[in-house]
């Protein structure tokens, strides 16, 4: 189902490779960290608290290895593209079974290809895995413009949409002629693009978020129980904690200058990874300190705050997404309302709740989440 991208001169490999001197320096700034004076109680209440950083910077300086990390993602092909005039970094792995599904995979913010590395290897080899041969995937990775090595950014206006179609030029250069996509956070906003686009042979999104919202109109919580309206409070408690979307929707150059002076600032900058510090958060300090050096070596802090800014200033009408979709529910994660859902995409045909897990669910649990990806694209 695909061809051999290494013949193709549009597409070139690709390994990471730190230099040693960019590390050294990363260790010679958390030796010389200086947290702020403390808030009173030093908890979670005005935001990052110092006894935090002050046990993961202890753990970044000692215990934390990128190299393991590099290694771990060099595990994996990596390309390296140009599409409308940007450079697409990607992983690309296919699987050794027969007429695997093509599926493109799409990051968090913040986030980056580090989100899926533990889900990788059961997509591609269920047998290995608890599953079937006729559940195996061929699985692409992009870093979404300003992430990771898709770098650097040449131009602005990248929206979700714009991503979305660059996406779709991707998996049609790899030689895929038909493909769905799963996402979270910016990743899910991304999938629903695709929908929107319904591109030729597009086999449907599946999702751990659907990103609908009270339009105003009282008669839309008709019926509404306890559920719902805890749903709703979550909703208006993520919104009073995420000050990163004001600051990245109107200033996020100016917020990156310290960010990306400071590694322990990137750390701080990042807090969502930990769900504001409301004791829900399953992703290990490991998995955190991964996505932030791999955003701090990579000096990106800038470039990935600039979709809040892009999407703020979109003009384009809501549409209703018709093509086939999923969705993943988390307890602890952005509550997608059933009625809400449906309101906003018409083709809804798996609705999947689950009791533990995040808003980085495929970081807390990565095998629930490629066990609903088979049981979604089993019956596409």
């Amino acid at each position: 189902m695909s061809t051999d991208v290494s013949a193709s001169d549009a597409i070139r490999t690709f390994r990471i490779d730190v230099p040693q001197a960019d590390l050294d320096d990363l260790a010679a700034r958390l030796e010389r960290t200086r947290l702020p004076q403390p808030a009173p109680g030093d908890d979670w209440h005005y935001g990052v608290p110092n006894a935090y950083l002050r046990e993961v910077v202890e753990q970044w300086r000692h215990a934390f290895d990128w190299r393991e990390v590099e290694s771990r993602i060099n595990t994996y092909d990596q390309f390296l593209t140009e599409i409308d005039g940007q450079t697409i970094h990607f992983l690309h792995v296919r699987s050794a079974e027969k007429d695997a599904t093509p599926l493109l995979l799409a990051h968090t913010y913040p986030g980056s290809v580090i989100d899926f590395l533990d889900m990788i290897d059961p997509l591609v080899d269920p047998v290995s895995h608890g599953g079937r041969a006729e559940d195996a995937f061929d699985v692409v990775v992009p870093s979404m413009p300003g992430f990771g090595y898709s770098l650097p950014v040449v131009d602005r206006g990248w929206t979700m949409a714009r991503v979305a179609a660059a996406y779709d030029v991707l998996m049609r250069r790899l030689g895929y002629e038909a493909y769905g996509v799963h996402g979270s956070d910016g990743g899910a906003m991304v999938s629903r693009e695709l929908g929107l686009m319904q591109p030729a042979g597009f086999l449907g999104l599946h999702v751990l978020q659907l990103f609908s919202f009270p339009s105003g109109d009282p008669a839309e919580m008709e019926g509404f129980g306890p559920k719902e309206f805890a749903a709703l409070e979550h909703m208006q408690w993520f919104q009073s904690m995420g000050g990163y979307n004001a600051m990245n929707g109107s200033r996020p150059q100016t917020v990156a200058v310290g960010v990306s002076d400071s590694p322990v600032g990137q750390l701080a900058w990042n807090e969502l990874f930990m769900s504001f510090g409301n004791g829900t958060s399953l992703v290990t300090t490991e998995q955190i300190l991964a996505e932030v050096t791999f955003e701090w070596l990579t000096n990106t802090s800038a470039s990935v705050g600039r979709y809040h800014f892009e999407e703020a200033r979109r003009d384009a009408e809501p549409q209703v997404n018709h093509a086939r979709t999923g969705v993943s529910v988390f307890a602890d994660d952005f509550q997608t309302l059933r009625a809400f859902a449906d309101r906003d995409n018409s083709n809804i045909v798996q609705f999947t709740e689950h009791p533990e897990g995040g808003h980085y669910a495929m970081l807390e649990r990565p095998q629930v989440v490629v066990d609903d990806l088979r049981t979604f694209f089993a019956t596409s």
